[in-house]
C-alpha cells in the first residue's frame, strides 16, 4: 500500500492507503473529520468540497494519493482559535442552512468564492454555487449569507 503524507489543517498527517481511495474517504475515516459530507460519489452535489493548496475542490473526485505533498484545508480547518470564520458567521447569522447537509461544502464553496472573485453580487454567487446542491433550502439565504461575508472580508 504506498503511503500519502499532507498538511490537513494545518498539521502534518501519513497514512498507508489502498491506491483506490478517495480523499473524501481518507479524511473521513483515517483523520475522523467527518465535516465533508459524502453525498453522491459523483462529484454532482458538492457536499464534499475542501481546499488542496488553497483552491476549491470535490474531494469525492480526487484520489488520496493524488494530495501527496499537498496543504487541505477541511470545514474542521476554517475556524481560528474558536472564533467562526467570517463565511460560517455569516451563514449562522443569515440563516443560510436548513438541515446543515450541504454547509460544509457550501462554506468551502464561498470562501474560495470571494478569495477569486472581488465584489460578489448575487448572480455571480448563484453561478458560482452551480456545482453545489442544498435539497431544503431555496438557495436565498444561502446567496444572502455568501454576500455578506463578501462584503465584510473585503472581497
Amino acid at each position: 500500500m504506498p503511503k500519502v503524507s499532507m498538511t490537513v489543517n494545518g498539521k502534518p498527517v501519513s497514512a498507508d492507503v489502498e491506491s483506490r481511495t478517495l480523499l473524501v474517504h481518507y479524511l473521513r475515516e483515517a483523520l475522523d473529520l467527518t465535516g465533508t459530507h459524502v453525498g453522491c460519489d459523483t462529484s454532482q452535489c458538492g457536499a464534499c468540497v475542501i481546499h488542496v493548496n488553497g483552491c476549491a475542490v470535490k474531494s469525492c473526485t480526487m484520489l488520496a494519493e493524488q494530495a501527496e505533498g499537498t496543504d487541505v484545508t477541511t470545514i474542521e480547518g476554517l475556524a481560528t482559535n474558536g472564533e467562526l470564520h467570517p463565511v460560517q458567521a455569516a451563514f449562522q447569522e443569515n440563516h443560510g442552512l436548513q438541515c446543515g447537509f450541504c454547509t460544509p461544502g457550501m462554506i468551502m464553496s464561498a470562501v474560495d468564492m470571494i478569495r477569486r472573485i472581488p465584489n460578489l453580487d448575487e448572480k455571480t454567487i448563484r453561478a458560482e454555487l452551480e456545482g453545489n446542491i442544498c435539497r431544503c433550502t431555496g438557495y436565498h439565504n444561502i446567496v444572502k449569507a455568501i454576500h455578506a461575508a463578501s462584503q465584510e472580508m473585503g472581497s
